[in-house]
């Protein structure tokens, strides 16, 4: 396992990650059109049996497509919000926050028979609000998770020394092919975890890219002293 950033591509773009996302927004927004457009056929040209459960079907897809569309949405909304700087009198503590949620993401990971581990602690404090610090943490090691193989696993490292606090994330190089829907929303969602942490005034570098640049096999992520906490 290696973290090395040599060969990462650049970090995409605003106009990038939003472009994406709005293209990606086209495919689910005609399928729910031609799903209502169904809908409305089927209750003019037949039976109210043979309607109702065709209109159940098509109700079932619309809504499918609907939830889709809700959740690129909220992710341009996240992205937004991931680059406005978070009030000064918010500060959250990286160590409790990464034990939260590799303790909410233990289940998803032993669902896909992936071995989860945290090791190590810092007293560093990143100025964000807690939620935010969570939501980027919860993005970039769901989509280590996801990338890794059936029995792959995903060690977190955290340390400290004189100059900063240092999170080390390594997984499986044989990550995991995703669909095309799939890799659009893991960028968006390693774009809105980077623009958290460096808003904030920490460096978040990949490494070496699995089979699609949504595919990392590991992260580094670097929290000055200035942004750390005093050592206790």
């Amino acid at each position: 396992m290696s973290a090395s950033p040599s060969s990462f591509p650049k970090r995409p773009q605003s106009r990038d990650v939003l472009d994406e996302l709005l293209h990606s927004l086209s495919q689910p927004l005609t399928s729910l059109r031609c799903s209502l457009e169904l809908s409305l056929e089927l209750s003019l040209d037949l039976s109210i049996d043979e309607a109702a459960d065709q209109q159940q079907e098509s109700v079932a897809v619309a809504l499918q497509q609907t939830e889709q569309i809700v959740g690129m949405i909220q992710l341009m909304r996240e992205y937004l919000d991931a680059g406005q700087p978070g009030p000064g009198a918010y500060s959250a503590a990286l160590a409790p926050a990464m034990r939260s949620v590799v303790e909410e993401l233990s289940s998803i990971a032993a669902v896909r028979s992936v071995r989860l581990r945290l090791v190590g602690t810092c007293a560093a404090t990143v100025p964000v609000p807690e939620s935010r610090l969570r939501l980027a943490l919860q993005y970039l090691i769901a989509t280590m998770i996801d990338a890794q193989p059936v029995g792959g696993s995903v060690m977190l490292l955290l340390g400290e020394g004189p100059a900063e606090a240092v999170l080390r994330v390594e997984g499986d190089r044989r990550c995991r092919q995703p669909a095309a829907a799939t890799s659009t929303l893991r960028r968006a969602r390693l774009a809105i975890a980077s623009r958290v942490l460096e808003t904030a005034g920490a460096s978040l570098v990949f490494g070496d890219p699995g089979p699609a640049i949504s595919d990392p096999a590991g992260f580094v992520l670097r929290i000055p002293r200035r942004v750390a906490a005093p050592p206790r």
